[in-house]
């Protein structure tokens, strides 16, 4: 797929000269700074926030900066491929967004999951959207347009529920479950202590389980008159520490691809490898469930080795398109990325969202491009990529 990304930059160059500016800032730094005055303080604590004092979110931001890409010249970059084929797609980028839990929050209007989709179906940037949304999965999936889409999964501790959402997730058109493995207990987060700010426990991001028949039939045997139900239910059910005697279980609940997130050691993904997963998600949840843990970046040169060729998604810490780059160099085969287009979307909407995207892939394009590395194996080869 011939994609001229890094066209981005001509489109906001020429519209300077008919002296309209970009709206939007061009740095993570500006994105973050703007969102914070647009977001309650309860909700930019939750969506900015990491674990304990932060220091594992901020390692895998400063990871990157410990790799350099070595320039290679008279190669005939001139045309860039940045295609990948993920689970028998043929996307036309490896980028991809993340699951994020209160996106929906995150909108000026309270629905930003479907903003999120929106954003998806016209960037061609696949959205894995998060079990816990404003809207039903189903309207979000309606809002995908040719983009295909994911579904990541909190595993609850009733099955038949478990079965549910996946059922729904493979109806409304979902191509892959993503199972969220590091999230069936909250991690220490002093941002969100320090506010008593919990959102589902206000009821928020819960549309998944309100609409689902085996969650309302356990919600019948509540009081009717109680307005608290349907969380207490929830929380009596969203966490369940998953074994890996689970994963015949997984495995059997969907013929859709399926994913494991939150693998970081050689170990976890042969077990999952030989446990007939398609592919793995090398990820710490962006630093925010534990502190104290190893870079994702770091971890993930050895998860690609032992995938043995699975694919191998990868998450925390991506800011920037060189970040980007890095990771793929590393071997990923598809990057996400999180904060920067939750913050594009509290400040913007779609077209907040929009803008981050293609800042990140025109980022993307125009680096492998001056650095002479026209297809995403040029950028794999040995020796593209140095530890500093």
């Amino acid at each position: 797929m011939d994609q001229r990304f890094g066209d981005y930059q001509n489109e906001i160059y020429l519209n300077g000269l008919f002296g309209t500016p970009p709206e939007l800032p061009m740095s993570f730094a500006g994105l973050e700074q703007r969102a914070e005055a647009a977001l309650p303080p309860s909700l930019w604590s939750y969506v900015a926030g990491g674990a304990g004092d932060e220091h594992t979110q901020r390692a895998n931001a400063e990871a990157f900066h410990r790799w350099g890409l070595v320039p290679r010249m008279m190669v005939g970059a001139a045309r860039r491929d940045l295609s990948v084929d993920l689970f028998g797609m043929r996307l036309p980028s490896p980028l991809f967004m993340a699951p994020v839990g209160v996106i929906g929050l995150c909108a000026q209007d309270g629905h930003g999951d479907l903003a999120t989709a929106r954003a998806a179906a016209r960037t061609g940037v696949p959205m894995i959207a998060s079990t816990l949304t404003v809207d039903p999965m189903e309207q979000v999936a309606a809002e995908f347009g040719d983009t295909p889409g994911l579904f990541q999964l909190y595993t609850p501790t009733d099955r038949d529920l478990a079965e549910s959402l996946v059922r729904r997730a493979e109806a409304a058109g979902f191509r892959g479950i993503v199972v969220t493995l590091d999230t069936w207990v909250t991690g220490w987060r002093p941002r969100d202590l320090a506010t008593a700010n919990f959102p589902q426990l206000r009821g928020h991001c819960l549309a998944n389980y309100t609409s689902d028949p085996v969650f309302r039939a356990r919600l019948a045997k509540a009081p009717e008159e109680d307005p608290q139900a349907a969380v207490l239910e929830w929380t009596g059910i969203f966490g369940n520490p998953l074994t890996w005697d689970d994963l015949p279980w997984l495995r059997s609940l969907t013929q859709l691809p399926i994913v494991l997130k939150g693998l970081c050691h050689p170990e976890d993904v042969r077990r999952a490898r030989d446990g007939g997963v398609d592919g793995v998600y090398c990820s710490n949840h962006g630093g925010r469930q534990a502190n104290g843990g190893l870079p994702a970046l770091d971890a993930l040169p050895d998860v690609v080795e032992a995938a043995d060729g699975l694919p191998v998604l990868f998450d925390s810490g991506v800011r920037t398109g060189a970040d980007v780059v890095k990771a793929l160099a590393l071997g990923a085969t598809a990057v996400g990325v999180g904060r920067p287009y939750a913050y594009g979307l509290a400040l913007d909407g779609a077209d907040g969202i929009v803008h981050v995207l293609r800042s990140l892939l025109a980022e993307t394009d125009l680096i492998m491009a001056v650095d002479g590395y026209p297809t995403l194996a040029d950028l794999r080869a040995e020796g593209a990529l140095r530890r500093l």
